[in-house]
Order: C-alpha cells, then sequence, then structure tokens
C-alpha cells in the first residue's frame, strides 16, 4: 500500500511562513487526523489560502514543522508532497482548458482506489461532458473536474481553497453532498477553506478559525455552528448585523 493509499493526517507545529520575506502565518499549529475533518475560516486576506499554499510547500517556510503521517515534509518539493498523498483542489480550479474531461482526469491519474469510472459515478453530470474541453464547462462543471482531477491521486489528505465560490445553489447542493460523501466514505481527511462558514461547519467535524495569520478559536464544527453570535463576531460580522440575523 502506497503512502496515499494510506489513512494519513497532517500536523502543523509553530508553523511561520509567507512569501519571501514576509511573514503571513505565525505560530500555526494544528492537527487533521487521518479521515478527520475540518472547516478553516475566518475574514478574506488573514492567510487561509496561505496556509494551504505552505502545506503544499508553495511558500517560504520561516519556522515550524508539517507532518503528514509520522513523516516530516517541510524540506520536500510541491510534486514529492503530492505523490506522497496530498491532494489540492485550488481556489482558481486550474483545469486544463484545452484539454476534454476524460483528458484532465488521465493526467492526474495515479494507481489507488480512485478511477475515471468512479469519478463519473461521484459527479455524473462530468460524465456527460467527458469530451468537452475544458474551456466549453460552465464553472460548476469546471469545479466538479477540479475536484474529480484531485481525487485521481488517491490522496489520503484533500485539501479544498474555497470550492463553493461562485456556484449556483443547486451545484453548491452536489458539491456539499460529494464533500460530505468523501467525509463518511472514503479514506481521506479534508481541510476545508470556505467563506460560507455555516456550509463549511456543516460539513465538517472540527474548526479552526484564523485572524491576522494566527488561530483565534478552535472546536468541534456543531458546537461553533450552534453559537451563531460568536461565529458572527469571529468572521468580523458587525454585532448590530449579527443581531438582527
Amino acid at each position: 500500500m502506497s503512502a496515499a493509499d494510506a489513512a494519513l493526517g497532517i500536523g502543523l507545529d509553530g508553523v511561520r511562513a509567507g512569501y519571501g520575506d514576509t511573514v503571513v502565518l505565525e505560530g500555526i499549529s494544528l492537527t487533521l487526523p487521518p479521515r478527520g475533518s475540518m472547516a478553516l475560516l475566518g475574514r478574506n486576506g488573514v492567510g487561509k489560502t496561505t496556509l494551504l499554499a505552505t502545506i503544499m510547500g508553495h511558500t517560504t517556510l520561516h519556522g515550524g514543522a508539517i507532518r503528514l503521517g509520522e513523516r516530516q515534509i517541510a524540506a520536500l518539493d510541491p510534486h514529492r508532497r503530492a505523490r506522497l498523498g496530498i491532494g489540492w483542489v485550488p481556489q482558481e480550479r486550474e483545469i486544463f482548458r484545452s484539454l476534454t474531461v476524460e483528458e484532465n482526469l488521465h493526467v492526474a491519474a495515479r494507481p489507488g482506489r480512485w478511477s475515471i469510472p468512479r469519478i463519473y459515478e461521484f459527479f455524473p453530470s462530468l460524465a456527460a461532458r467527458r469530451h468537452h474541453r475544458g474551456n466549453e464547462l460552465s464553472g460548476g462543471e469546471q469545479q466538479m473536474l477540479a475536484i474529480g482531477r484531485a481525487l485521481m491521486g488517491s490522496p489520503a489528505v484533500l485539501l479544498m481553497d474555497e470550492p463553493l465560490e461562485g456556484l449556483a445553489p443547486v451545484i453548491v447542493d452536489i458539491v456539499l453532498k460529494g464533500i460530505e460523501r468523501l467525509r463518511d466514505e472514503d479514506d481521506l481527511a479534508i481541510l476545508l477553506v470556505e467563506q460560507h462558514a455555516r456550509l463549511a461547519l456543516a460539513v465538517t467535524e472540527r474548526a479552526i478559525v484564523l485572524d491576522r495569520g494566527r488561530i483565534v478559536h478552535e472546536s468541534d464544527s456543531r458546537d461553533l455552528l450552534a453559537m451563531p453570535e460568536q461565529l458572527a463576531a469571529l468572521m468580523g460580522v458587525a454585532s448590530r448585523r449579527a443581531r438582527s440575523a
């Protein structure tokens, strides 16, 4: 069994990271256990995407440690981290627009528990569009393809950056149901960055809130979901709006 087929978690210990000499994240420590799910919340610009990019190896690490299972990965290049079992669904989707749906999936395929037929079962609309190029897909179909492409690597950990952004409500429902299925049925851990805080909390077990590059709250997702005023305050919503919600 390869690392990507095994149940692995992610651990960050005192991570300081950013871009070049600029430090964005300060003292980040968290544990995402094997098969666990975590929502990473916060206002725009507080470091959520930077945290995912740091796990993938796309930022400058100024201090701390990053673990995949028991293995230290901070010194590894991004492609090595991906091969060890980290899948990434970027905010920009980054599908190959000149390739067909099926070609996009083939490019990302690795031996493991995910196959093109399984992706088509997971997202039936992709099966219907298998011969369409990426630039011929709707935004929702592109998002499903980005998720499917990440799954084709049979990851142990899946990082998802704003997967609901800009989607029609019916597509949001499809993507959320897909995240719930992955959480309940697949052998992976999920770290979800999402501006729609209540939706993210509804499909995850744990929640972390960032502010100015630091963790300011950590709890069970359902506990935070049950405290709307605290959630509103943590997400930077004015108290007047919180009272009227």
